[in-house]
């Protein structure tokens, strides 16, 4: 079993309980999470969607869905069809093991880091926050990221509002800014 699976058991379920959950499957959980990355320069240049599809697979573990345009949007010089962005939906072992490498590796590497602002989260208990720069991952060899580019990562939860989605994330070790 997998280290933050086994502390969700062992230590956030008890907790939610003792603190109002009726059982233990009205405990929120953490249901999946979404890597997502726009790609608007692909439409000019198609080797640099290769490029950070390769980077997102290393990240990510698994290789990553090409997100194309619903419609064409004349403005944007942009067809229904084109490749506009890069998105990951990690679930079960994947989900689990990036989170870990996340809060413990990706995290701590990041400049000026105070918390995680709490302003990520939509209503629901779902929490988006985004990342400015691949870099710091450290299965990406440094000599082949060409710019930086960010994405987002969206943790999905069952949780039925922001204070329980707030609580659960903490829990896992998310630091938050007070």
């Amino acid at each position: 079993m997998h280290e933050l699976k086994e502390l969700y058991q062992k230590n956030i379920v008890p907790e939610f309980v003792k603190h109002g959950k009726k059982n233990r499957m009205a405990v929120p959980r953490l249901t999946k999470i979404v890597i997502n990355c726009g790609m608007g320069e692909a439409l000019a240049d198609k080797k640099v969607l290769e490029k950070m599809a390769a980077q997102l697979a290393v990240i990510a573990g698994q290789k990553p869905q090409i997100m194309r345009a619903k419609r064409a949007i004349s403005s944007f010089k942009l067809r229904a069809g084109d490749a506009v962005g890069l998105r990951a939906t990690l679930r079960g072992t994947r989900m689990y093991d990036f989170f870990a490498k996340f809060i413990r590796i990706a995290l701590p590497r990041v400049r000026d880091f105070h918390g995680m602002p709490t302003r990520g989260f939509d209503g629901r208990g779902n929490y988006t926050m985004g990342v400015t720069d691949q870099s710091i991952f450290p299965e990406l060899e440094y000599s082949l990221i060409d710019k930086p580019r960010g994405f987002e990562i969206t943790f999905v939860t069952s949780a039925g509002n922001d204070a329980d989605g707030k609580k659960l994330l903490t829990l896992f070790g998310i630091p938050f800014v007070k």
